[in-house]
């Protein structure tokens, strides 16, 4: 029975099934995007997909009943508040005696808050901060809430620094009545203060018990930022949290559930969302859009669509009683709350999660003056800890993707193309030699401009002409995002970028043309631009041989960018190389010595070892040096994941990595590009695609940290 009768739905959603025991309060990503993640927390009401939303319940008012979130949005969570249940008495006691899903006809995960915002609202409550894990923990609740000192922005720095300090002094003993069965929320504390959000993290995050660290990490104290829209100092904030939050486990933006907020908060690595502004705007006779929330009252038309919506027109809503109109907007936000996170999840599949917070940007001019702050960060990190978590923002996005790229104002300051400019600046080197086998230094640069890809058809006859008469020449190509190799011409996002065909055209002066060579280091060379000719014909006898120049170029290149191989190594893996290519002049498959070693992946111009290939390059882990004027510190060669002897015999016949089974990770790991699998001797077991970070794959315990695409002892059994 429950306390308040409803509507009965048809059940057409299993019942979550609890999680293993060794399993229970582990997270794990499945894909990933930069910081943005889609993950899966798991508890003993089943499993939590983020990033999601926790609809706040007022197991008072229910405008919604929980059990109709459940059949009818596919919410698989909800948030309720404990410290309400527990001062009621009716409710209290029947959620002793039934426990809190039966309370509230909920068969999915029930997190509760503490009490925590009401002393925010009214001043002090009556709990004591065991008393209210007990009480939780009686009730049967998934994750719970320790109570926490609230942080408002416009206290002092010394009451924001007993906000932080008391929260911790809290935390063990929190930790500690919770027990084994109850999860719990660690919230992180310090208002507006970066360096308390930091440090409050950095405790918050310390603290364990015989049973559990804490599962999640809410940033809480941000209400009042967002009642006043000041989304900066939320980003802020958020940024300088996640610093010191480790990366398994998830982060809770608590409070926050306006779909406007969602897509850069995902791109900044927010998991959980929660709140009751789905109702709350509604009893204001409000409702959401993607873009901002629209007055019903100023309003003839729908500007979007929804189900609640469907075959009601708004004058009809607006005649409705104040109940009945309520139910129908709250409805609708909670829909489009849903709908917009789904967006979100599916952005962060195709690569694109920066490409949608960019657009929802445009939508609000606080939010806009919030993300070009957050662009100015990603351009220009500061010291301290909103830098370090602008810094692996970058490092832990995947500098190569597949798909177009829309050009935009902005689009120079996304994560994987600044990655992207980072590496080739780091790791690109000009040849070791040219095509007629000469090794002197580079006499000029061929910069091919006001050309579009696929350059190897556009340009690839000038590029030839001007290597036969300057043998010793490097050719580059300069797009709207700057110059790149020609080596690297097929490499995303620079050769898939959408947008008119005059951004191709674009004028550069020599002043703006030596600032991107500098970045090449290639500043100090002549440099000729020239236009491509399309009816450029060519006849000489050595034109086979520079174009196996330029193929063994972009391997060579390649290797070095995307794994960190020193190019003296590519160059020793590629003297032998040939090639099959396919009906439009692309390599398909590279061969060094008559094995087969990598193909080039014709949709985003990576590369996929093979497992011979992987053998020669796992000799290479020490690379060798280049002259003193090219330190090669950025070469450490492939990056390598050391696993333990109980997943060998699986690794080695091709099973993905697990999380909890890594030894040691190297740091230069890029989640998306190659890796080699090794054991405690270094010995090859296995190859694969990374997809998550060093740091991520010495600290998780669920989920694949490396995909594996061949075994190296498959013929040993």
């Amino acid at each position: 029975m429950t306390l308040n009768p409803h509507r009965q739905y048809m059940s057409t959603r299993p019942t979550p099934q609890p999680c293993q025991k060794h399993d229970h309060g582990k997270f794990e990503i499945l894909t990933r995007d930069g910081a943005a993640r889609i993950g899966r927390l798991h508890t003993n009401h089943g499993v939590l997909n983020t990033p999601m939303l926790l609809p706040v319940v007022n197991p008072n008012i229910r405008t919604i009943e929980p059990r109709e979130m459940w059949e009818e949005y596919g919410i698989e969570g909800l948030i309720t508040n404990s410290y309400i249940i527990w001062k009621h008495k009716k409710l209290k006691e029947s959620a002793l005696s039934l426990g809190i899903h039966n309370l509230l006809d909920f068969p999915g995960v029930v997190v509760t808050d503490s009490g925590t915002f009401q002393s925010y609202i009214y001043g002090d409550i009556e709990v004591g901060v065991s008393e209210i894990i007990e009480f939780q923990k009686n009730i049967g609740v998934d994750i719970g809430t320790m109570l926490d000192v609230f942080g408002r922005p416009d206290m002092s720095l010394s009451e924001l620094e007993y906000a932080v300090d008391e929260t911790a002094r809290r935390a063990p003993e929190s930790l500690e009545i919770a027990g084994n069965n109850l999860l719990l929320n660690g919230p992180i504390q310090g208002g507006t203060n970066e360096k308390l959000r930091a440090k409050s993290a950095s405790l918050m995050s310390s603290f364990s018990s015989q049973y559990h660290n804490f599962t999640i990490h809410p940033i809480g104290g941000i209400v009042p930022l967002m009642e006043k829209q000041m989304y900066k100092e939320l980003f802020q904030i958020l940024l300088a949290s996640k610093s010191n939050i480790p990366s398994n486990r998830p982060i809770h933006l608590f409070g926050c559930g306006h779909p406007i907020l969602f897509p850069l908060s995902i791109a900044l690595g927010v998991d959980i969302f929660d709140s009751a502004a789905y109702v709350l705007f509604a009893r204001d006779d409000r409702f959401f859009t993607p873009t901002g929330t629209v007055k019903l009252q100023e309003i003839r038309e729908w500007p979007v669509s929804s189900r609640a919506f469907f075959g009601l027109t708004p004058e009809q809503v607006k005649n409705m009683d104040k109940e009945e109109r309520t139910s129908i907007l709250s409805r609708h936000n909670l829909e489009i709350t849903q709908a917009e996170l789904a967006k979100c999840r599916e952005a962060i599949r195709s690569g694109k999660i920066w490409q949608l917070a960019e657009e929802r940007s445009h939508s609000s001019p606080q939010l806009r003056v919030a993300f070009l702050w957050v662009l100015e960060q990603l351009a220009y990190p500061d010291e301290g800890p909103i830098g370090d978590s602008i810094l692996d923002i970058i490092s832990s996005t995947n500098p190569v993707r597949k798909g177009g790229e829309n050009i935009s104002h902005d689009i120079e300051l996304r994560p994987h193309i600044l990655h992207s400019q980072a590496l080739i600046a780091t790791r690109w080197k000009i040849p070791g030699s040219w095509w007629d086998n000469s090794k002197s230094s580079p006499k000029n640069l061929i910069i091919i401009e006001k050309s579009s890809p696929p350059w190897r058809l556009s340009s690839l006859n000038s590029i030839i002409s001007h290597l036969i008469e300057t043998p010793n020449s490097i050719p580059l190509i300069l797009t709207p995002l700057g110059i790149i190799p020609y080596s690297l011409e097929d490499l995303s996002p620079w050769c898939h970028l959408d947008g008119d065909n005059d951004m191709w055209n674009i004028e550069y002066d020599d002043k703006e043309i030596l600032e991107f060579l500098s970045e090449l280091n290639l500043e100090n060379i002549p440099f000729v631009k020239i236009k491509p000719e399309s009816d450029l014909h060519i006849n000489s006898d050595s034109i086979s041989k520079i174009r196996e120049w330029l193929d063994r170029c972009s391997i060579v290149d390649k290797l070095s960018v995307l794994c960190s191989i020193n190019p003296n190594d590519g160059c020793k893996l590629t003297s032998s190389m040939t090639s099959r290519k396919s009906n439009t002049d692309r390599m398909v498959n590279v061969y060094s010595e008559g094995l087969h070693i990598l193909s080039p992946r014709l949709n985003d111009g990576g590369i996929s070892l093979t497992l011979e290939g992987a053998k020669k390059l796992s000799d290479n882990r020490i690379p060798n040096s280049f002259d003193d004027h090219d330190i090669n510190s950025e070469f450490l060669g492939l990056p390598k994941v050391c696993i333990n002897d109980d997943a060998k015999p699986f690794v080695g016949i091709g099973r993905n990595v697990m999380h909890g089974y890594i030894l040691a990770a190297d740091g230069h790991i890029i989640p998306g590009q190659p890796c080699l699998i090794v054991d405690s001797d270094g010995k090859l077991i296995a190859h694969g695609i990374a997809l998550t970070s060093s740091k991520e794959m010495n600290s998780f315990k669920k989920g694949i940290a490396v995909k594996v695409r061949d075994g190296a002892l498959k013929n040993n059994l």
